[in-house]
C-alpha cells in the first residue's frame, strides 16, 4: 500500500471514530484554591463587625458561601491533619501543634488532598505553612503529593527574619532560602507566580497557607500606622497583619481575574482556629507567666518562660462575641470566619447549617464530580448537597480537643467534658454557651458522652511531652542558634541511609 493511501485510510478512520462516539473528550475539571489564615479571630474580619478593614475577605463572603458555623480544631497542626485527610485529628494522633522536635509528622500511611487530586490530572501547588511534619523530608509537603512547595514548616516563623524556634525556616523545594522580605508577601508573591506561569493544559490546586496573624506581632510599620486610632499597641499590630493578610487574598484573586480562572475556580478561605487573645488563656502558661511577670522585666532571659508569656499576653485577636479562642474548647477556640465561592456555582448566600474542617476534603472532590473518589473511612462528609441546593447532606459527629478537656458536637448540641465535668450546649441558640442544660436531657448526654468516649485516639511514636518546650521552646523568630530546619531534616536522612547500609 502506498503511503498516500495509508494517510487517506487513516484520516478516514478518525472521522468515522469522532463521529460515532468512539472517543471522549478529556475531561476538564475546574481549579481549586484553598486559603487558610493563621490564628484569625472571629471578629478580626469587617463582615463580622471588626474595625479591621478586610475587603477581599469581606468579597468572598458577600460573593460567595458565608459558612457561619464552620468548625475547625483549637490548634493548627490538628486543624490541618483533618484538612488534609478529611479524619478526624484524635484519630490521627495529632491533638496539639506539633514542636519543633517532635520525630514524626502526619502518619505517611494517610493519603492526603493533593494526592487525591494527583490522580485527577491536577498540578499541586502549596505556599506557606506546613506543620505537619519536618523532622525527615519523607514528611515535607513535596513529599505528600505537591509538586511545589515554598514556604516554612514548622508552626510559626518571624515574618522577616523566617526564624524558627533558633533555625531559619524557609524554603523551596526542600533547600533552604534566604531572602528579605515580610513573609506574607513573600508568599503572595509566590503564588501569583505559580498561576501566571502554570501548565494550562491542567487544572490547578494552590494550597495557600498563609502566616497572619500568628505571632510574633510583626507588621510593615506604614500598614500599622493607617490604625492610628486603636489605642492598643498591640491590636494595632494585629490588624496590620490581617490587613496584610486580606491584601494578599486580594492579590490572589486579582490574578485569577486577569487569568480568566476565576470563572471556573472554586475559592475556599477558612482561619486554622479561633484568635489568641489574652483573654483565652492556656491554663498553665497562664499561671506560670503570671508568676514570670512578677519577677522579670520583658523579654524574659529564660527562653521558656519568654515563650509562654508572649502566648499568654501578646495575641491581640478578638473573638466576640464567642468565648474562649485559641487553645481553648469554648465556641471561640473552633468556630472561625470561613467562605466558598465559585462564580456561578456558589454564590451569594449565607450557610447556617454545621459544616468542620474533616468536611472540606469530602466536600471538594463532591463538587468537583469526583465523588466516586472518595474514601469510606473518613470522619468528614461532603457538604456540596447542601451547599449547592442539590441535596441533603450529612453532618456526622465532630470532636475537638483531647482528654482531659474535649468536646463532642451532634448539631446543634455540643457536649462538653472537662474536669471530670459534663456540660451541655445548643449552640446555634447560645453560641456564647452561657445556658448549660444537661441537666433537661439526661438521655442526650449520655449518648453523647458513650460516642465521646468511643471515639478512636491514636498516640503517635514520635510524639513528644507537651512540657518538652521547657528545655527548648518554639520561639517565633529570633536568633539562629542551629542549622536550618531543612538542612537538618535531609541530615537525619542521610545518616539513616548510611546506617541501614551499614547494617547490612
Amino acid at each position: 500500500m502506498i503511503p498516500s493511501t495509508r494517510v487517506a485510510i487513516a484520516c478516514l478512520l478518525v472521522v468515522l471514530a469522532s463521529g460515532s462516539g468512539a472517543t471522549e473528550p478529556t475531561r476538564r475539571f475546574p481549579d481549586i484554591v484553598v486559603i487558610l489564615a493563621d490564628d484569625l479571630g472571629w471578629n478580626d474580619v469587617g463582615y463580622h463587625g471588626s474595625e479591621i478593614r478586610t475587603p477581599n475577605l469581606d468579597r468572598l463572603a458577600r460573593e460567595g458561601i458565608e459558612l457561619d458555623r464552620f468548625y475547625v480544631q483549637p490548634s493548627c497542626s490538628p486543624t490541618r491533619a483533618a484538612l488534609m485527610t478529611g479524619k478526624s485529628s484524635r484519630r490521627l494522633g495529632i491533638h496539639r501543634p506539633l514542636g519543633k522536635n517532635e520525630g514524626d509528622g502526619l502518619a505517611l500511611e494517610e493519603r492526603i488532598l493533593p494526592q487525591y487530586l494527583e490522580a485527577l490530572g491536577y498540578q499541586r501547588f502549596m505556599v506557606g505553612k506546613w506543620h505537619l511534619g519536618h523532622f525527615v523530608p519523607d514528611y515535607f509537603p513535596q513529599s505528600r503529593g505537591f509538586e511545589h512547595f515554598y514556604g516554612y514548616l514548622t508552626g510559626g516563623i518571624g515574618y522577616w527574619d523566617h526564624n524558627h524556634g533558633g533555625g531559619h525556616d524557609w524554603q523551596r523545594n526542600g533547600e533552604t532560602r534566604r531572602e528579605e522580605g515580610y513573609s506574607t508577601r513573600l508568599l503572595a508573591d509566590e503564588a501569583l507566580r505559580l498561576l501566571r506561569t502554570r501548565d494550562r493544559s491542567r487544572p490547578t490546586f494552590l494550597y495557600l497557607a498563609l502566616p497572619a496573624p500568628h505571632l510574633p506581632n510583626e507588621a510593615p510599620a506604614e500598614v500599622v500606622a493607617t490604625y492610628a486610632g486603636i489605642e492598643d499597641g498591640k491590636r494595632r499590630v494585629h490588624a496590620g497583619m490581617v490587613t496584610e493578610l486580606d491584601a494578599a487574598i486580594g492579590r490572589v484573586l486579582g490574578v485569577l481575574e486577569e487569568e480568566g480562572m476565576l470563572d471556573d475556580t472554586l475559592v475556599f478561605f477558612s482561619s486554622d482556629n479561633g484568635g489568641l487573645s489574652p483573654e483565652a488563656r492556656f491554663p498553665i502558661f497562664a499561671r506560670a507567666s503570671e508568676l514570670a511577670l512578677a519577677v522579670f522585666d520583658r523579654p524574659i532571659p529564660i527562653a521558656s518562660l519568654e515563650f509562654m508569656v508572649s502566648n499568654t499576653f501578646d495575641g491581640a485577636s478578638d473573638n466576640t462575641p464567642l468565648p474562649g479562642g485559641k487553645m481553648t474548647i469554648a465556641e471561640g477556640g473552633a468556630r472561625v470566619p470561613a467562605s466558598i465561592w465559585w462564580p456561578g456555582r456558589l454564590e451569594g448566600g449565607r450557610h447556617e447549617g454545621f459544616m468542620t474542617i474533616s468536611d472540606l476534603l469530602p466536600t471538594l472532590l463532591d463538587a468537583i464530580g469526583a465523588a466516586d473518589r472518595i474514601p469510606a473511612d473518613l470522619d468528614g462528609a461532603s457538604q456540596w448537597g447542601v451547599l449547592s441546593g442539590t441535596g441533603p447532606s450529612r453532618t456526622p459527629d465532630y470532636v475537638i480537643g483531647d482528654t482531659g478537656a474535649m468536646a463532642l458536637y451532634r448539631a446543634p448540641w455540643k457536649l462538653v467534658l472537662q474536669n471530670g465535668e459534663q456540660r451541655l450546649y445548643d449552640v446555634f441558640a447560645d453560641p456564647t454557651e452561657s445556658r448549660d442544660v444537661a441537666a433537661e436531657h439526661p438521655e442526650r448526654v449520655a449518648s453523647m458522652a458513650a460516642a465521646a468516649e468511643a471515639w478512636p485516639r491514636h498516640v503517635r511514636p514520635g510524639e513528644t511531652s507537651p512540657l518538652s518546650f521547657l528545655w527548648d521552646p518554639d520561639g517565633f523568630g529570633g536568633p539562629e542558634d542551629r542549622a536550618p530546619w531543612a538542612d537538618v531534616a535531609r541530615e537525619r536522612a542521610r545518616e539513616a541511609r548510611q546506617a541501614q547500609g551499614f547494617s547490612r
